[in-house]
């Protein structure tokens, strides 16, 4: 590595296993090794014994205070400029931070994001006509047609069959020209459904325990036409914990209760413990996906009455550090906290946090009530 020369002083950088001692002079009329400065574990710091030339040299006292003083401001101005390990791990999380929030607004604003709902319409037994018609059982926005499909519900079935005249030429299933069929809906897995889609409208039937409903998203919705700033509390570090991971073996099952009424079962592979405030707390994830390394977090803390969502809040985070099965930790940042969907639309089924997921103590941060 070559030296950075100045006119008074050549410093060096070494590392903890490798030191460079320069020849270069801090006086000009003197030789010494230079000073040594060692990156450990992220930090710079100087080799004092690199000035042990001095004291032995009788030519030492010959050395002008002022240049001495110039060299050691040189070597302070050195440090001043270095860069601070612990202050750039903060910006990079405040960046990391800014970045989800960003990704989270997207999400909300995309075509079938949860500010697209429209409409959650509870099938009855028999049949369920869809259209903008006043005759209609389920009624879509003006400009749809009046008679777009029929669903059929019978036992744990739902039929698409079409009106009468037939489906319209650009309604699609599954990126299909609609045809009668039966149509998919897995309790609490919407993701299996098909959607039925024309114009901007995106339907699909979602299943909650014995009960089906079409849920109605549209792209042109109100919510996302007339979408205002989302409101966040500040970010704080001190609100980004490392928790202890407990496994449970065998993973417990949690029924969850919906704010409309019905319930379903996921199964909690463990708890994490933290410490806030002095004080530990333990907080129960459940695994929506088991394919997913992802854990969901559903809980509400004191902040609900006044500034958070009254219901609950959510957080996802990644797995812990050694799987769900062994013991680890797991980073849980409470600024990341978010508002389910029932705080944007009264058409999504959100679930409630269980007991012992509802915290006496406030997380005053991540997002807080989008509607005063």
């Amino acid at each position: 590595m070559s030296p950075i020369t100045y006119p008074y002083t050549s410093l060096c950088i070494g590392d903890a296993k490798e030191k460079y001692f320069c020849p270069s002079p801090i006086y000009l009329q003197f030789r010494i090794r230079g000073l040594q400065i060692i990156w450990r574990t992220g930090v710079f710091f100087p080799s004092w014994s690199s000035f042990s030339a001095f004291p032995t040299s009788k030519l030492y006292l010959l050395m002008r205070f002022r240049d001495r003083l110039a060299s050691l401001t040189l070597i302070a101005l050195l440090f001043a400029l270095l860069p601070d390990p612990a202050a750039s791990q903060g910006t990079s999380w405040q960046k990391d931070l800014a970045a989800w929030r960003t990704q989270y607004v997207r999400d909300l604003l995309k075509p079938d994001g949860w500010l697209s709902l429209t409409g959650l319409e509870w099938l009855q037994p028999g049949d369920n006509s869809i259209g903008s018609g006043p005759d209609n059982r389920i009624h879509l926005a003006t400009g749809s047609p009046a008679h777009l499909a029929i669903l059929h519900l019978e036992a744990e079935t739902v039929t698409l069959n079409p009106p009468p005249g037939g489906f319209p030429p650009d309604f699609l299933v599954a990126g299909a020209p609609a045809k009668p069929q039966s149509l998919r809906a897995e309790a609490n897995n919407d993701k299996a459904s098909p959607h039925l889609t024309i114009g901007t409208l995106n339907m699909y039937v979602i299943r909650r325990e014995a009960r089906f409903a079409l849920r109605i998203k549209d792209s042109h919705s109100l919510a996302i036409v007339g979408f205002h700033e989302l409101k966040w509390y500040p970010p704080d570090r001190a609100y980004r914990v490392t928790a202890k991971w407990i496994p449970y073996s065998p993973h417990k099952t949690l029924t969850l209760a919906t704010l409309v009424g019905t319930s379903y079962d996921q199964p909690v592979p463990g708890a994490a413990e933290f410490t806030l405030a002095g004080k530990t707390f333990r907080l129960e994830p459940v695994l929506e996906d088991p394919a997913v390394a992802k854990l969901f977090f559903i809980l509400r803390d004191a902040t609900s009455t006044t500034t958070t969502y009254r219901a609950c809040r959510f957080l996802y985070t990644g797995f812990p550090s050694n799987g769900l099965d062994k013991p680890g930790e797991l980073v849980l940042d409470f600024n990341r906290l978010e508002n389910p969907p029932c705080a944007y639309t009264p058409y999504s089924t959100c679930p409630l946090p269980p007991l012992g997921n509802r915290l006496p103590i406030q997380l005053p941060v991540g997002e807080q009530r989008y509607h005063d």
